[in-house]
């Protein structure tokens, strides 16, 4: 795993690369820090004095890279840094980034409230207007509370202090960067909505702005490669989101897929009545299509087995937070190694640039929310999802909804919870979430909840978890779905916990998880006590190979099944069922796990 440089401030690199301008402030570094058990902090002064010790941002104080490296519960951390505002933003509204902090935050600027946000997986931003213009300093304090108690959306963070079975090292406070940006003040671009029609061969924009003043105009320009392909322009005074349509002639048109990742280059630009430019931001979109026939879901109206692997995001250093970019280039090239052309980005928001090298490297994924922690009620009313998950879900939506790699949304994952005669809080929130999904993008599948509780009639995926290691036996599981009788998961003693299949296209999400633990010593008996994963423990790598083998050729033969999820790409901790160990280092000759899974499908093939 590859480790910045001493001499370099972690994580540089732009954090919103789709949405760029020119000029930005990366404030990732050193900033003051402080732990605050009993969330007392502010009654003690610690938003008006300097803090005690210091964190490196945007590592979460739990990890090492952050240097505090403490995992007990942390019911609230504050974070002080001063800063100097560029000279050159004159005449500019300064905004505040935060990628993503968790769990519940508020922001001070020179002693004035400029922000509060609650979710740990999702960004917002802070308007220092009045509060810094260009050359002066402001002084950013920063509180992030996150209690172990009640429903949270907290992914696969334990609510325990070890790590146990499938729970993690907890992530408290900044985890992705914070930065600094001008805007113009009077007017300027909000981040675009970029919808490929595939069919027209077009890409549709909506262009919103932060005001609409008279002579005003949108610009967009799409360049590939050879020049400029298309400019569309529109007048900006009426609308609050433009709407710009963009194009691409026959000869120009390069449908993004695997195969052929191809990016075309967007320049958006605001300009004024004189023509002059008042804001421009770089961007870029793929031209592909998603859509639903029968069993099938097809990609560009072809149909491509989802070669998906379960990657949960997770570095022994940085927890969540990846340590250099790179990390995330390498996370997916490890994937593509071993034979799968996708991911289930599963129980955690990834940050935004490993979308956009998603996208470069033709990466199929499928995005999902951390919704894990809301398991707080009692039986048959165990699932407590606030209204906290359908706003956070819809600020992930926004964020990610241009990004041509993302084929599918699931909100919700392994909900477990009986049907019966009530209507529950788990009913009002999936199904809230799942029409949030829906308007907010209708060009996508949305999946209601993957694995368990399917609580949506018209969801248009289903899916189960099956982790029945013998593949003969799981052959048997997943026969019934020519018969429209597919694999469903239930309750102990076969309690319902979805809605019927309805006839949609039907993937098995969760699959293998072959506990894989080389190192091991067998003699000692106690395997189980440092490690799991499902099922017995291979003996060698030929057995682990032939299990995989035989487990991916049951899902690759079934003409009806339009793709699966292994359980995963890398170990985590304790849970040793990774096709790579958890530092990256390759622990199967992936070259044989990459044979099994690149034949064709029968998917694929009879099609």
């Amino acid at each position: 795993m590859s480790v910045p440089h001493p001499s370099d401030p972690p994580r540089p690199e732009h954090p919103r690369p789709q949405f760029v301008r020119e000029a930005w402030l990366n404030l990732n570094g050193e900033w003051e820090f402080e732990i605050d058990r009993s969330d007392t902090g502010l009654e003690r002064g610690l938003r008006e004095r300097e803090l005690t010790g210091r964190i490196v941002v945007p590592f979460c104080p739990e990890s090492t890279l952050s240097g505090v490296g403490e995992t007990d519960f942390l019911e609230a951390v504050w974070y002080r840094r001063t800063v100097t505002v560029p000279a050159d933003w004159a005449d500019a509204r300064v905004l505040l980034h935060f990628g993503a902090v968790d769990h519940d935050t508020t922001v001070w600027a020179n002693g004035v409230e400029v922000a509060r946000h609650r979710g740990g997986f999702t960004p917002f931003t802070a308007d220092l207007d009045k509060v810094a213009a260009a050359g002066e300093r402001v002084t950013i304090v920063v509180r992030a509370r996150d209690s172990r108690h009640g429903p949270q959306a907290r992914g696969k963070q334990a609510t325990w202090y070890a790590n146990t079975h499938c729970h993690y090292t907890r992530t408290t406070g900044i985890w992705q960067t914070v930065w600094l940006e001008p805007v113009p003040r009077a007017a300027a671009l909000r981040r675009p909505r970029i919808t490929p029609d595939l069919a027209s061969g077009s890409f549709f924009l909506e262009l919103p702005l932060t005001a609409n003043l008279p002579g005003h105009r949108v610009r967009a320009t799409l360049r590939d490669e050879a020049g400029e392909v298309a400019v569309a322009e529109s007048r900006a005074d009426l609308d609050l989101a433009p709407r710009l349509v963009l194009p691409v002639p026959d000869g120009r048109r390069r449908a993004w897929s695997p195969a052929d990742p191809h990016l075309y280059d967007l320049t958006l630009q605001l300009l004024d009545a004189d023509g002059g430019i008042v804001d421009t931001a770089r961007s870029y979109a793929g031209l592909r299509s998603v859509s639903a026939r029968g069993k099938q879901l097809l990609l560009n109206g072809e149909p491509v087995f989802q070669r998906l692997v379960l990657d949960q995001g997770y570095y022994p250093d940085g927890l969540m937070t990846a340590p250099t970019d790179r990390d995330l280039v390498r996370d997916i090239e490890l994937g593509l190694h071993a034979g799968f052309n996708g991911a289930r980005l599963h129980q955690k928001v990834f940050e935004e640039r490993y979308l956009y090298h998603a996208d470069r490297l033709g990466y199929l994924v499928w995005g999902e929310f951390g919704d894990w922690g809301c398991e707080v009620g009692v039986r048959d009313d165990n699932q407590h999802p606030d209204a906290s998950y359908i706003t956070q879900w819809l600020e992930a939506l926004e964020r990610d909804y241009s990004h041509p790699s993302i084929v599918g949304w699931c909100p919700l994952n392994e909900t477990y919870q009986p049907l019966h005669d009530r209507i529950t809080r788990l009913d009002d929130v999936t199904r809230g979430m799942f029409l949030a999904t829906k308007q907010a993008d209708a060009t996508r599948p949305v999946l209601d909840a993957s694995g368990y509780a399917h609580r949506v009639p018209e969801s248009d995926v289903y899916d189960s978890h099956c982790y029945e290691q013998d593949p003969a036996v799981f052959a048997k599981l997943m026969s019934g779905l020519a018969q429209d009788s597919p694999y469903v998961n239930t309750g102990p003693e076969g309690r319902t916990w979805s809605l019927p299949y309805g006839g949609q296209p039907y993937f098995c999400s969760e699959f293998g998880g072959i506990w894989w633990d080389p190192e091991a010593v067998a003699a000692a008996g106690n395997e189980r006590d440092t490690s799991w994963g499902y099922g017995e423990r291979p003996r060698t790598q030929e057995e682990f190979v032939a299990r995989f083998g035989g487990l991916t050729a049951v899902l690759l033969d079934d003409p009806d099944m339009f793709g699966y999820c292994y359980t995963q790409l890398t170990d985590v901790f304790q849970e040793r069922n990774g096709v790579y160990r958890f530092d990256r280092s390759e622990k199967v000759d992936t070259a044989l796990l990459r044979a099994a899974q690149t034949r064709p499908a029968a998917y694929e093939r009879d099609a």
